[in-house]
């Protein structure tokens, strides 16, 4: 099964002061930490993936750029929307942008890699030798 331009994925997540810029480091005030709207828009991307991988197949994020334009509050949702752009063999290109009820609080571009899910484990645990 091919992946399609314009398949989109969405991920949500409730601004808690786990996820804010005091609770991970980020900064020290209790809004939507910039790691974490990374993170949501990455979960995105995944999900927009998600029907397409075969069994054993997993994609990985190689690349994001975003920028966080707005501060979103403790106890407000906010939901990342990813689509794809580009689809390079196993690479495939994303526009990621997010949002709270008052709008838009960030956007940008993301790249992730489809990858056999045991090989790439393997390898990666191969670098514990070195």
């Amino acid at each position: 099964m091919s992946i399609a331009i314009g398949t989109k994925g969405r991920a949500d997540a409730l601004v808690m002061e786990e996820n804010t810029a005091a609770a991970v480091g980020s900064g020290s005030l209790s809004v939507f930490a910039t790691p974490s709207l990374a993170a949501l828009m990455e979960r995105a991307a995944v999900e927009a993936l998600a029907p397409y991988l075969a069994e054993g197949e997993s994609s990985v994020g190689t690349s994001l750029s975003i920028a966080h334009d707005a501060a979103t509050p403790v106890g407000m949702t906010v939901w990342a929307e990813a689509e794809v752009t580009t689809v390079d063999r196993r690479k495939i290109s994303f526009t990621v942008r997010a949002f709270d009820s008052a709008g838009q609080i960030g956007s940008g571009t993301h790249e992730r890699f489809l990858v056999d899910a045991a090989k790439f484990t393997a390898k990666a645990q191969s670098r514990k030798g070195t």
